[in-house]
Formats: C-alpha cells, sequence, structure tokens
C-alpha cells in the first residue's frame, strides 16, 4: 500500500477526529479543510471519511459489541476513529483486503495515538474479521 494512501487514512481519521471532538458534521470539517490551501484534502480523504460517516451507527455498535473491557465512550477519542475508518474498511470497502484494511488502520494508529494502540486497534479489528459472515452489514 502506497505511502499516499496512508497519509489519506490519517487526514480521514483527522476529519473524523475533529467534527467528534468540535460537534461539527464531517461535511463541515471537509468544507473548512478545502477552504484552506494546506494541508491538500484529497478525494479519497474525502471519500473514506465520507462513508465511515455514513456507517457510523452500524460501525459503532459492532465496535462496542466486539471491544472486550472497553465501551466504546472510554475509548481514547483517536483510537475510536481509528478503529471507525479500519471497521469501514474492513467491512463494506470490497476493493480493500481484509489484511490491508487492519494493516492500515494498525499503521494509522502507530502514527496517531499510544504505544499501546495498535495492538488494540489490531485485536478489535480482527475480531470483527473472524466474525465478518456472521455480522449483517
Amino acid at each position: 500500500m502506497s505511502g499516499a494512501r496512508r497519509k489519506a487514512r490519517r487526514r480521514a481519521v483527522e476529519v473524523l477526529y475533529e467534527a467528534e471532538v468540535r460537534g461539527i458534521s464531517v461535511e463541515e470539517v471537509i468544507r473548512r479543510r478545502r477552504a484552506q490551501p494546506e494541508p491538500p484534502i484529497n478525494e479519497f480523504t474525502e471519500q473514506l471519511a465520507r462513508a465511515v460517516d455514513g456507517h457510523r451507527d452500524r460501525i459503532d455498535e459492532l465496535l462496542d459489541t466486539y471491544a472486550i473491557g472497553w465501551t466504546l465512550e472510554r475509548m481514547p477519542v483517536v483510537d475510536r476513529n481509528i478503529l471507525r475508518m479500519g471497521a469501514y474498511e474492513l467491512l463494506w470497502a470490497e476493493d480493500i483486503p481484509d489484511a490491508v484494511a487492519i494493516a492500515e488502520a494498525v499503521g494509522v494508529a502507530k502514527e496517531l495515538s499510544t504505544d499501546e494502540s495498535p495492538n488494540f486497534v489490531n485485536g478489535l479489528l480482527s475480531r470483527l474479521m473472524e466474525n465478518k459472515s456472521t455480522l449483517a452489514l
């Protein structure tokens, strides 16, 4: 997977994070980012952030169900949004192989979060992958 795609995923997580922290819509964050020349927001970032947002209720339900010892509310905001992105790519992005969806989410966690986060993200997304066939999408 290219470094450009990883950067776009990281930016999509940043969009989701900003929307959640500020209590504004993903569309509003995208609109604001487009108005700024730097850093540029690319199409993949926008599509990914919108897609995650569009599936957010179902994703949050799944994350809450499969997170062992954690509630969605207790997760750090950045981890919650990395997991949302990873779950979306794992369950709905048919052009992204499962292993890539998980590896990319873990990679973003390494860049943006704590030392424990990559293992947490890997474990939770792996549980979703194991149960993928039974999850009503």
